[in-house]
């Protein structure tokens, strides 16, 4: 008598079922992040800022249009975060060290909140040239991650310095505002 051999028992392969694709979770980005860089908080809360910001193509910048008219992105999102750091003993260090300064140079009689003013915008002033580098930063570490993709875009597109008066634009990738659920 013929006997058939089953096809499980020759151990052949089965046949390859097309596996639907997860959605990616947020705990995913959390994980992918920390991998990184050593600040994933900071770092995703600038994901989240852009993500938030986007046009439908999930891009950002080079400017952002605000209260006080179209800003970089880095600074719009320097200001957006600068408030983390009011607390922090390094900005009130920081803050005391600049009004001392002015008091110290300004003529006996100056207007009290002409001072105050000066203090504030120099503060200001600081906070965004060091947030800048904090933002650019984030930023690396997420196109690391493969969250962000970064290009520039302006004067001189072509130049060796990267600088060149050219400014960011920001594109979330697909599977970051999945995540975050943006799209």
């Amino acid at each position: 008598m013929f006997h058939q051999p089953d096809l499980f028992e020759l151990g052949l392969p089965a046949a390859k079922v097309p596996q639907r694709r997860r959605a990616p979770k947020l705990s995913d980005l959390v994980s992918r992040v920390s991998s990184v860089t050593r600040r994933p908080r900071y770092a995703l809360l600038v994901l989240d800022l852009i993500a938030r910001e986007a046009d439908t193509r999930g891009r950002i910048g080079p400017y952002v249009q605000t209260e006080e008219g179209r800003v970089p992105v880095r600074d719009w999102l320097c200001g957006a975060l600068a408030p983390l750091g009011n607390r922090d003993c390094r900005r009130r260090a920081m803050i005391e060290s600049v009004r001392s300064q002015i008091i110290a140079r300004s003529p006996l009689g100056r207007d009290p909140r002409e001072i105050e003013r000066e203090c504030d915008e120099e503060v200001r002033h600081r906070v965004i040239r060091s947030g800048r580098t904090s933002i650019s930063r984030a930023v690396s570490d997420l196109v690391k991650a493969g969250l962000l993709q970064r290009h520039y875009q302006g004067y001189r597109v072509d130049h060796h310095n990267r600088g060149a008066q050219r400014e960011a634009v920001y594109s979330i990738t697909l599977e970051a505002r999945t995540a975050l659920g943006r799209y």
